[in-house]
């Protein structure tokens, strides 16, 4: 199978699961996608906190994550390794239909942060906080991710589990991550802005 094309790649974009998405790892869940190509697709779940606090796992980036100063977690696969999903102020220029592939590096990118779309891109948490930090807007820190097999992402977009929206720089360090589901659909240009009214409990609908 060749390479996808930019336009056919949801990298970058957010999966919304559909109401009726039973898994219980992705109820109501918003998913950033990292990467999505023919061999998979990796993403994190962006309204899923923990009650764990930054500090608890990586200390030296304590106090310097956007609010809340908490872990989430990005999904059921590898829930031992931690992942930094940054916001480069000023880079929202590169939004959707930038020709810059993803994961290559921009002009003056500081080293540690890779740009996967747009102005999002992920940080390495290894590097002295201290040198990256300064340059970064918002940043989250994800505990274990989501991944998707060759077909297994179109196979579930294709039976309906999920709805595919543009992402906003905001999505990554939305205050208010309770309220992430609604908040993206609703503010969508189409029948799935109504979606957002769906109830909590399928039965009262």
């Amino acid at each position: 199978m060749s390479a996808m094309t930019e336009v056919s790649s949801l990298t970058g974009r957010l999966l919304v699961a559909a109401p009726a998405l039973s898994d219980p790892n992705f109820d109501r869940a918003v998913v950033l996608l990292l990467d999505h190509d023919e061999e998979g697709s990796l993403g994190v779940v962006l309204n899923r906190p923990t009650p764990v606090g930054v500090g608890d796992i990586l200390a030296a980036w304590a106090g310097r994550t956007a609010a809340p100063d908490v872990v989430f977690q990005g999904g059921p696969v590898s829930l031992d390794s931690a992942l930094g999903v940054a916001v480069m102020p000023g880079d929202e220029g590169a939004a959707p239909g930038s020709r810059l592939r993803p994961g290559s590096p921009r002009r003056g990118a500081p080293l540690g942060w890779r740009r996967v779309h747009g102005a999002i891109g992920l940080v390495d948490l290894e590097m002295p906080p201290e040198l990256l930090a300064p340059a970064l807007g918002a940043l989250r820190i994800f505990a274990g991710y989501a991944g998707w097999g060759p077909g297994q992402l179109e196979r579930e977009l294709s039976e309906g589990a999920w709805y595919v929206v543009e992402s906003e720089p905001g999505d990554v360090s939305s205050p208010h991550p309770e309220k992430l589901w609604r908040a993206v659909l609703r503010r969508q240009r189409s029948e799935l802005a109504m979606i957002a009214t769906y109830p909590d409990d399928p039965s009262l609908n």
